[in-house]
Protein backbone atom coordinates (compact mmCIF):
# COMPACT_ATOMS: atom_id res chain seq x y z
CA UNK A 1 0.00 0.00 0.00
CA UNK A 2 1.19 3.44 -0.56
CA UNK A 3 1.27 6.05 2.12
CA UNK A 4 0.02 9.20 1.53
CA UNK A 5 0.87 12.11 3.64
CA UNK A 6 -1.41 15.48 4.51
CA UNK A 7 0.32 17.91 6.36
CA UNK A 8 -2.02 19.81 8.58
CA UNK A 9 -1.16 23.59 9.97
CA UNK A 10 -3.53 25.73 11.73
CA UNK A 11 -5.94 27.94 9.40
CA UNK A 12 -5.69 25.23 7.00
CA UNK A 13 -9.45 24.44 5.03
CA UNK A 14 -10.89 21.09 6.46
CA UNK A 15 -12.30 19.95 3.97
CA UNK A 16 -8.90 19.97 1.68
CA UNK A 17 -7.77 17.86 4.54
CA UNK A 18 -10.98 15.36 5.28
CA UNK A 19 -11.86 14.97 1.53
CA UNK A 20 -8.63 13.67 0.68
CA UNK A 21 -8.32 11.74 3.03
CA UNK A 22 -11.46 10.23 2.64
CA UNK A 23 -11.09 9.81 -1.10
CA UNK A 24 -7.86 8.20 -0.85
CA UNK A 25 -8.95 5.75 2.37
CA UNK A 26 -12.13 4.93 -0.15
CA UNK A 27 -10.49 4.17 -3.17
CA UNK A 28 -10.73 0.29 -3.68
CA UNK A 29 -13.49 0.42 -0.98
CA UNK A 30 -16.42 2.03 -1.70
CA UNK A 31 -16.71 0.88 -5.33
CA UNK A 32 -16.53 -2.39 -4.12
CA UNK A 33 -19.29 -2.24 -0.65
CA UNK A 34 -21.77 -0.96 -3.42
CA UNK A 35 -21.22 -4.26 -5.74
CA UNK A 36 -21.57 -6.38 -2.92
CA UNK A 37 -17.17 -7.60 -3.12
CA UNK A 38 -14.42 -7.17 -1.12
CA UNK A 39 -12.95 -3.55 -0.50
CA UNK A 40 -9.38 -3.60 -1.22
CA UNK A 41 -7.90 -0.62 -0.36
CA UNK A 42 -4.99 0.91 -1.90
CA UNK A 43 -3.88 4.08 0.51
CA UNK A 44 -3.30 4.61 4.02
CA UNK A 45 -3.28 8.18 5.01
CA UNK A 46 -1.57 9.62 7.57
CA UNK A 47 -2.22 13.47 8.60
CA UNK A 48 1.39 15.20 10.19
CA UNK A 49 1.51 18.35 12.24
CA UNK A 50 4.47 20.00 13.11
CA UNK A 51 4.63 19.40 16.68
CA UNK A 52 2.09 15.92 16.40
CA UNK A 53 -0.45 17.84 18.20
CA UNK A 54 -3.90 18.55 16.30
CA UNK A 55 -4.73 21.56 14.00
CA UNK A 56 -7.03 24.12 13.95
CA UNK A 57 -8.58 24.52 10.79
CA UNK A 58 -10.22 27.86 9.49
CA UNK A 59 -13.38 26.63 10.05
CA UNK A 60 -12.67 26.40 13.59
CA UNK A 61 -12.61 22.41 13.74
CA UNK A 62 -9.82 21.24 15.19
CA UNK A 63 -8.64 18.17 13.79
CA UNK A 64 -6.48 15.47 15.36
CA UNK A 65 -2.83 14.52 13.53
CA UNK A 66 -1.42 11.05 13.82
CA UNK A 67 2.01 12.27 14.14
CA UNK A 68 4.87 15.21 13.72
CA UNK A 69 6.40 15.40 10.31
CA UNK A 70 9.76 16.51 11.76
CA UNK A 71 9.91 12.62 12.07
CA UNK A 72 10.09 11.88 8.07
CA UNK A 73 13.83 12.67 6.94
CA UNK A 74 13.08 11.14 3.81
CA UNK A 75 10.26 9.99 0.95
CA UNK A 76 10.15 5.98 0.61
CA UNK A 77 9.26 4.14 -2.82
CA UNK A 78 5.40 4.83 -1.79
CA UNK A 79 4.57 8.15 -0.31
CA UNK A 80 3.09 10.95 -1.50
CA UNK A 81 2.87 14.02 0.72
CA UNK A 82 0.09 16.65 -0.22
CA UNK A 83 -0.34 20.38 1.47
CA UNK A 84 -4.14 21.23 1.50
CA UNK A 85 -5.58 24.70 0.95
CA UNK A 86 -4.27 27.42 3.09
CA UNK A 87 -7.80 29.25 4.84
CA UNK A 88 -6.28 32.21 7.00
CA UNK A 89 -4.31 34.88 5.84
CA UNK A 90 -1.65 33.28 2.93
CA UNK A 91 0.87 36.12 4.53
CA UNK A 92 0.34 35.17 8.09
CA UNK A 93 0.27 31.13 7.15
CA UNK A 94 3.60 31.16 5.56
CA UNK A 95 5.36 33.69 8.39
CA UNK A 96 3.88 30.94 11.16
CA UNK A 97 5.56 28.04 9.53
CA UNK A 98 9.18 28.76 8.77
CA UNK A 99 9.47 25.13 10.13
CA UNK A 100 7.47 23.57 7.25
CA UNK A 101 8.67 25.82 4.52
CA UNK A 102 12.46 24.54 5.35
CA UNK A 103 10.98 20.80 5.69
CA UNK A 104 9.39 20.84 2.40
CA UNK A 105 12.75 21.69 0.42
CA UNK A 106 14.28 18.62 0.94
CA UNK A 107 12.04 17.83 -1.57
CA UNK A 108 13.25 20.03 -4.18
CA UNK A 109 14.56 17.54 -6.62
CA UNK A 110 13.69 14.18 -7.46
CA UNK A 111 14.91 10.70 -9.81
CA UNK A 112 11.76 9.81 -10.38
CA UNK A 113 8.85 11.05 -12.82
CA UNK A 114 5.70 9.41 -10.30
CA UNK A 115 4.19 12.79 -8.39
CA UNK A 116 5.51 13.05 -4.71
CA UNK A 117 4.35 15.93 -3.71
CA UNK A 118 0.92 18.06 -4.46
CA UNK A 119 -0.82 20.84 -3.46
CA UNK A 120 -4.49 22.18 -3.27
CA UNK A 121 -5.27 25.58 -3.89
CA UNK A 122 -3.35 28.33 -2.09
CA UNK A 123 -1.61 25.12 -0.69
CA UNK A 124 1.04 26.10 -3.72
CA UNK A 125 2.40 28.87 -2.00
CA UNK A 126 4.26 26.72 0.64
CA UNK A 127 5.58 24.78 -1.98
CA UNK A 128 6.84 27.71 -3.90
CA UNK A 129 7.92 29.36 -0.62
CA UNK A 130 10.06 26.63 -0.43
CA UNK A 131 11.81 26.66 -3.45
CA UNK A 132 9.78 23.59 -5.16
CA UNK A 133 7.93 25.89 -7.82
CA UNK A 134 10.90 27.46 -9.00
CA UNK A 135 10.63 27.60 -13.05
CA UNK A 136 8.10 24.82 -13.04
CA UNK A 137 4.54 24.76 -14.10
CA UNK A 138 1.89 25.14 -10.95
CA UNK A 139 -1.60 26.62 -10.70
CA UNK A 140 -3.46 28.09 -7.29
CA UNK A 141 -6.94 29.37 -6.85
CA UNK A 142 -7.44 31.83 -9.59
CA UNK A 143 -7.97 34.52 -7.29
CA UNK A 144 -5.39 34.70 -5.73
CA UNK A 145 -2.95 34.23 -9.06
CA UNK A 146 -2.33 37.64 -9.02
CA UNK A 147 -0.10 37.44 -5.16
CA UNK A 148 1.36 34.35 -6.44
CA UNK A 149 3.05 35.99 -9.10
CA UNK A 150 4.35 39.20 -7.12
CA UNK A 151 5.61 36.92 -4.53
CA UNK A 152 6.98 34.18 -6.90
CA UNK A 153 7.61 35.29 -10.18
CA UNK A 154 10.01 32.67 -11.55
CA UNK A 155 7.24 30.22 -11.27
CA UNK A 156 4.81 29.94 -14.38
CA UNK A 157 1.75 29.86 -13.17
CA UNK A 158 -1.31 28.95 -15.19
CA UNK A 159 -3.78 29.95 -13.15
CA UNK A 160 -6.47 28.42 -15.97
CA UNK A 161 -5.16 24.97 -15.97
CA UNK A 162 -7.24 23.20 -13.02
CA UNK A 163 -4.39 20.62 -12.64
CA UNK A 164 -1.07 20.82 -13.40
CA UNK A 165 1.87 18.33 -13.44
CA UNK A 166 5.57 19.64 -13.83
CA UNK A 167 7.97 16.48 -12.91
CA UNK A 168 7.49 15.16 -9.18
CA UNK A 169 5.01 17.95 -8.23
CA UNK A 170 1.22 18.35 -8.65
CA UNK A 171 -0.82 21.41 -8.06
CA UNK A 172 -4.60 21.71 -8.29
CA UNK A 173 -6.38 25.16 -8.23
CA UNK A 174 -9.35 26.83 -6.59
CA UNK A 175 -10.50 25.78 -3.21
CA UNK A 176 -12.50 22.13 -4.76
CA UNK A 177 -10.16 20.78 -5.83
CA UNK A 178 -9.01 18.44 -4.22
CA UNK A 179 -11.33 16.22 -5.85
CA UNK A 180 -9.99 16.54 -9.43
CA UNK A 181 -6.47 16.14 -7.52
CA UNK A 182 -7.01 13.10 -5.68
CA UNK A 183 -8.59 11.09 -8.48
CA UNK A 184 -5.79 11.86 -10.42
CA UNK A 185 -3.16 10.95 -8.10
CA UNK A 186 -5.29 7.57 -7.53
CA UNK A 187 -5.21 7.22 -11.08
CA UNK A 188 -1.54 7.70 -11.05
CA UNK A 189 -0.37 5.71 -8.31
CA UNK A 190 -3.29 2.71 -8.68
CA UNK A 191 -4.70 2.53 -12.31
CA UNK A 192 -7.26 4.28 -14.31
CA UNK A 193 -9.47 1.70 -13.21
CA UNK A 194 -9.55 2.18 -9.76
CA UNK A 195 -9.67 6.33 -10.33
CA UNK A 196 -12.92 5.88 -12.59
CA UNK A 197 -14.28 3.91 -9.97
CA UNK A 198 -13.53 6.27 -7.55
CA UNK A 199 -15.14 8.74 -9.35
CA UNK A 200 -18.47 7.07 -9.88
CA UNK A 201 -18.62 6.09 -6.06
CA UNK A 202 -18.17 9.98 -4.57
CA UNK A 203 -20.35 11.25 -8.10
CA UNK A 204 -17.21 13.41 -9.25
CA UNK A 205 -17.34 14.69 -12.43
CA UNK A 206 -13.75 13.70 -13.44
CA UNK A 207 -13.76 15.35 -17.08
CA UNK A 208 -13.03 19.30 -15.62
CA UNK A 209 -9.76 20.44 -16.70
CA UNK A 210 -9.94 24.16 -16.40
CA UNK A 211 -11.20 26.71 -13.44
CA UNK A 212 -11.22 29.77 -16.08
CA UNK A 213 -14.97 28.97 -16.37
CA UNK A 214 -15.29 29.76 -12.42
CA UNK A 215 -13.07 33.18 -12.38
CA UNK A 216 -13.18 36.71 -12.58
CA UNK A 217 -10.71 39.12 -14.69
CA UNK A 218 -7.71 39.98 -12.54
CA UNK A 219 -6.73 43.60 -11.84
CA UNK A 220 -3.21 43.29 -13.02
CA UNK A 221 -2.39 46.46 -11.48
CA UNK A 222 0.14 44.82 -9.22
CA UNK A 223 2.40 47.03 -11.31
CA UNK A 224 4.15 50.55 -10.94
CA UNK A 225 4.44 51.34 -15.08
CA UNK A 226 2.11 54.85 -15.02
CA UNK A 227 1.61 54.69 -18.93
CA UNK A 228 0.44 51.25 -18.82
CA UNK A 229 -1.85 52.22 -15.80
CA UNK A 230 -3.10 55.12 -18.10
CA UNK A 231 -3.51 52.61 -20.91
CA UNK A 232 -5.38 49.96 -18.69
CA UNK A 233 -7.63 52.97 -17.31
CA UNK A 234 -8.72 54.02 -20.40
CA UNK A 235 -9.46 50.71 -21.98
CA UNK A 236 -11.19 49.98 -18.58
CA UNK A 237 -14.61 52.03 -19.95
CA UNK A 238 -13.36 51.87 -23.68
CA UNK A 239 -13.33 48.39 -24.42
CA UNK A 240 -16.46 48.23 -26.24
CA UNK A 241 -15.43 50.42 -29.01
CA UNK A 242 -13.08 50.07 -31.87
CA UNK A 243 -9.32 49.94 -30.04
CA UNK A 244 -6.13 49.98 -32.46
CA UNK A 245 -2.43 49.57 -31.31
CA UNK A 246 -1.82 52.88 -32.88
CA UNK A 247 -4.36 54.68 -30.96
CA UNK A 248 -3.07 52.84 -27.35
CA UNK A 249 0.77 53.57 -28.39
CA UNK A 250 -0.48 57.53 -28.98
CA UNK A 251 -2.51 57.83 -25.67
CA UNK A 252 0.73 55.99 -23.23
CA UNK A 253 3.09 58.67 -25.82
CA UNK A 254 4.64 55.25 -26.31
CA UNK A 255 6.00 53.86 -29.99
CA UNK A 256 3.87 50.67 -30.41
CA UNK A 257 6.83 48.30 -30.41
CA UNK A 258 7.23 49.84 -26.73
CA UNK A 259 3.77 49.50 -25.93
CA UNK A 260 3.76 46.00 -26.43
CA UNK A 261 6.97 45.32 -24.57
CA UNK A 262 6.22 47.31 -21.31
CA UNK A 263 2.53 45.98 -21.34
CA UNK A 264 3.61 42.60 -21.54
CA UNK A 265 6.39 43.23 -18.74
CA UNK A 266 3.81 44.87 -16.52
CA UNK A 267 0.59 42.71 -16.93
CA UNK A 268 1.61 39.20 -18.72
CA UNK A 269 -0.40 39.80 -21.68
CA UNK A 270 -0.43 41.93 -25.17
CA UNK A 271 -2.83 44.83 -25.04
CA UNK A 272 -4.95 43.15 -27.58
CA UNK A 273 -5.03 40.23 -25.50
CA UNK A 274 -5.89 42.59 -22.09
CA UNK A 275 -8.68 44.15 -24.23
CA UNK A 276 -10.03 40.97 -24.86
CA UNK A 277 -9.92 39.57 -21.31
CA UNK A 278 -11.62 42.88 -20.82
CA UNK A 279 -14.83 42.37 -23.28
CA UNK A 280 -15.36 38.82 -22.15
CA UNK A 281 -15.77 39.76 -18.52
CA UNK A 282 -18.17 42.23 -19.94
CA UNK A 283 -19.74 39.43 -21.86
CA UNK A 284 -19.82 37.15 -18.98
CA UNK A 285 -21.65 39.58 -16.70
CA UNK A 286 -24.39 40.25 -19.32
CA UNK A 287 -24.89 36.63 -19.27
CA UNK A 288 -25.32 36.21 -15.96
CA UNK A 289 -27.07 39.18 -15.25
CA UNK A 290 -29.61 40.14 -18.08
CA UNK A 291 -31.86 37.96 -20.58
CA UNK A 292 -29.80 40.03 -23.43
CA UNK A 293 -29.09 37.14 -26.81
CA UNK A 294 -26.12 36.27 -27.71
CA UNK A 295 -26.12 38.83 -30.37
CA UNK A 296 -26.85 41.15 -28.55
CA UNK A 297 -23.94 40.82 -26.16
CA UNK A 298 -21.66 40.40 -29.17
CA UNK A 299 -22.38 43.81 -30.24
CA UNK A 300 -22.49 45.32 -26.70
CA UNK A 301 -18.82 44.30 -25.71
CA UNK A 302 -17.54 45.49 -29.12
CA UNK A 303 -17.83 42.32 -31.83
CA UNK A 304 -19.46 42.14 -34.97
CA UNK A 305 -19.50 37.94 -35.62
CA UNK A 306 -21.44 36.20 -33.26
CA UNK A 307 -19.52 32.92 -34.19
CA UNK A 308 -16.08 34.55 -34.12
CA UNK A 309 -16.95 36.36 -30.39
CA UNK A 310 -18.12 32.64 -29.47
CA UNK A 311 -15.25 31.12 -30.29
CA UNK A 312 -13.14 33.37 -28.54
CA UNK A 313 -15.06 33.22 -25.17
CA UNK A 314 -15.06 29.17 -25.22
CA UNK A 315 -11.26 29.83 -25.53
CA UNK A 316 -11.02 31.63 -22.33
CA UNK A 317 -14.03 30.57 -20.19
CA UNK A 318 -13.89 27.02 -21.47
CA UNK A 319 -17.63 27.19 -22.32
CA UNK A 320 -20.04 28.39 -25.29
CA UNK A 321 -21.89 31.55 -24.26
CA UNK A 322 -25.05 29.91 -24.03
CA UNK A 323 -23.94 26.53 -21.95
CA UNK A 324 -22.18 29.72 -19.75
CA UNK A 325 -25.37 31.36 -19.19
CA UNK A 326 -27.10 28.02 -18.24
CA UNK A 327 -24.69 27.09 -15.82
CA UNK A 328 -24.01 30.29 -14.10
CA UNK A 329 -27.02 32.77 -15.01
CA UNK A 330 -29.28 34.35 -12.35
Amino acid sequence: MKTVTIIGFNGALASAITGVIDLFRLAGVTWARVHGESPHPYFRTHLLTETGEACRCINGLTIGADGSWQDVTALGENDLVIIPTIGAPIDQVLAENPGLVDWLSQFQSSNEDQVRIASNCTGAFLLAEAGLLEGKQATTHWGFSNQFRQRFPNVDLQPDRLVTVDGHIACAGGGMAWWDLGVYLVERHAGAQVARELAKAFVIDAGRSSQAPYSALQARRYHSDAEILTVQEWLDTHYSEPVTLASLASLSGLTERSLIRRFKAATGDTPTGYLQVLRIESARQHLENSRLTIEEVTRLVGYEDVSSFSRLFRKHTGLAPGAYRARFGR
